[in-house]
């Protein structure tokens, strides 16, 4: 891919700290070299996201790894980069940032590996092959002590084959710290082999583990920390690549029984006492799979896969102060193995030394309107371009972008609550799974914070018809909620794996139309799902269709869908709106 090529163009982007310094050499590495190196490792993950992605297929194909990991690296960067001097600082930036930055199971476990490099490098004030060596080992068991159930054939068991060589190599003399990076790199593209022989996941779907992908970019960014290498160009996306492991066939776990049936990722921070964690601990292991929890000193970051969301919360809540919660819809993900993180339609590739959030608009951009003073001011959350401009037109002030796998934090809707400056806020989460964490920010911030729980597009635009800028935010929750409640919704979306349903088998390919209450018909075309859902959602005492496109309709397509309006409820009126968002080529409201 051209796009990703780093080489050169790369190297001359980066600042003078991202380069070899006078406390880099072949031997060691210093303060400089360390923030360098997680430079380098963040704009490789960032290069590789979209092949990491397409690679992810356990516990269940969400399509993530690569973004959630990217995000974590850059909430490490970000925290480095201000850090002083000292090894001290770096190294405690770097594990404060990896902390309160991962995000879902691989940024957790990502984070843990991190914060265990920083400890060992920050007792030793260096990095050297001994030290390194050291590093990776304590890494290692920082990673597995922060799984439950530890699963070989992952990141987990690739870091550890990495430590062992690195000790092997030590043991027998080597002295030059680049020499050990390469024989690193050798024994991780080794064990990454070996990852589909340990998981059967993987072998089915003919692709290796993604985390532990991930985590050879961080060997990679430490020898062009070292010596200039460029880092490596990523490899050539399979557009199957991350859908064979969950399409029909002899012995395919359905998405039932993939991870032992558990729905939902839920992850909060917890500010607990370290002693209490061991019950915390065994009150999820009664609840869920997936489990970890990493951190230390009363902060801790969660992480759980489970069927009981508000018992996973209600264990937080024993144990200390849970706080930014989110919670995904597991189950959705696998409909949609592509990403939703990357919102921006068409985004191109990010550029050098760019984060993900700045190149593709990830969730939580914040993007504000300015206007008159008003007594209540509304934030609502978007995925799409096209949504954001039309909510901004029906007097929205703030716009955080975000969807589906795509999730903004408190800290984000609380961004926007202070770029508004009003002394009340409505919030629109327009998506269900962040509804928990819209309903904290009144707690976070200082306006009076009110949320109407609207579960999609269709349904924010509808309660901004009932947005009354001068009324108080109570008053505007409640009329809001009762507009939008008054929407019947549907949207279209792809199949991208062969499944049974309730209405028979579902091929790759095929479209699928759904409301509020799931799957409603399968389709061979997104136009044809369109139609077939609206001929079930249209009553007779409906008055208005408002039809949003996404990115992936055709003119065509959205014609096909207004004529057949047209003809068969020629009474109805028709809103047909341009609204550019991923993955659901239409959204529809009907009142």
């Amino acid at each position: 891919m051209a796009g990703y090529r780093l080489a050169r163009a790369v190297r001359e982007s980066k600042s003078a700290e991202s380069l070899p310094s006078r406390d880099m050499t072949a031997d060691r590495l210093g303060a400089d070299g360390l923030r360098a190196t997680m430079g380098w490792f963040r704009d490789a993950l960032a290069r590789h996201r979209e092949a990491l992605n397409q690679l992810n297929v356990y516990p269940v194909p969400d399509g993530d790894t690569g973004t959630n990991m990217a995000l974590t690296l850059e909430a490490v960067v970000a925290e480095a980069s201000a850090a002083g001097e000292a090894m001290s600082e770096v190294c405690g930036a770097i594990s404060h940032g990896s902390l309160m930055g991962a995000r879902g199971n691989s940024g957790v476990i990502l984070s843990q590996i991190l914060r265990g490099l920083a400890d060992a490098v920050d007792a030793a004030g260096h990095v050297d092959p001994p030290v390194l060596a050291a590093a990776l080992q304590q890494a290692s068991a920082a990673a597995y002590d922060a799984v439950s159930a530890p699963v070989e054939g992952t990141i987990l068991t690739v870091v550890r084959d990495v430590a062992t060589a690195a000790a092997e190599a030590v043991e027998q003399g080597v002295d030059s710290l680049i020499g050990l990076v390469e024989g690193c790199q050798r024994a991780g593209r080794a064990s990454l082999d070996r990852t589909p022989e340990l998981l059967p996941q993987l072998a089915r779907a003919d692709v290796v583990d993604a985390g532990g992908a991930g985590f050879l970019l961080f060997l990679d960014a430490l020898a062009t920390a070292i010596d200039g290498r460029p880092l490596p160009d990523p490899p050539p996306v399979d557009p199957a690549a991350g859908v064979g492991a969950t399409t029909g066939g002899a012995g395919a776990p359905g998405r039932q029984d993939e991870a032992a049936g558990t729905r939902y990722e839920v992850m909060f921070f917890l500010e607990a006492e370290d002693h209490r964690i061991g019950d915390f601990r065994s009150a999820w292991e009664a609840l869920g799979d997936s489990i970890a929890v990493v951190g230390g000193d009363g902060l801790w970051n969660c992480h759980i896969h489970s069927n009981d969301i508000g018992g996973s919360i209600e264990a937080g809540i024993s144990a200390g102060r849970p706080f930014d919660i989110r919670v995904t819809d597991l189950f959705e993900q696998v409909e949609h193995v592509e990403s939703m993180a990357v919102l921006s339609v068409g985004g191109s590739d990010l550029q050098a030394g760019e984060s993900p959030e700045q190149g593709t608009g990830v969730g939580g951009a914040v993007t504000t309107v300015a206007g008159e003073p008003v007594r209540t001011a509304v934030v609502a959350v978007s995925a799409g371009s096209g949504v954001r401009r039309l909510f901004e037109s029906l007097g929205v002030r703030a716009v955080v972008a975000g969807g589906q796998t795509a999730n903004p934090s408190t800290e984000h809707f609380v961004q926007a609550v202070d770029q508004i400056g009003a002394g009340e806020i409505v919030l629109l989460p327009n998506n269900k799974n962040i509804v928990a964490v819209a309903e904290r920010v009144d707690d976070c911030a200082d306006a009076v914070v009110r949320v109407v729980p609207t579960r999609g597009i269709a349904e924010g635009l509808a309660a901004m018809m009932a947005y009354d800028p001068s009324a108080g935010a109570d008053q505007n929750a409640s009329a809001m909620a009762e507009a939008a409640a008054a929407v019947v919704t549907g949207e279209v979306t792809q199949a991208v794996r062969s499944t049974e349903s309730e209405l028979g088998p579902i091929s790759a390919g095929q479209w699928l139309g759904l409301d509020g209450g799931g799957l409603r018909l399968v389709a061979q075309s997104a136009a044809q799902a369109a139609i077939g859902l609206l001929d079930q959602l249209i009553a007779d005492d409906h008055e208005l269709v408002t039809v949003i496109s996404g990115a992936d309709a055709t003119a065509a397509e959205i014609e096909e869908v207004a004529a057949w309006l047209a003809e068969r409820h020629p009474a109805v009126e028709v809103e047909v709106h341009d609204g550019g968002q991923p993955l659901y080529p239409f959204c529809l409201g009907v009142e």
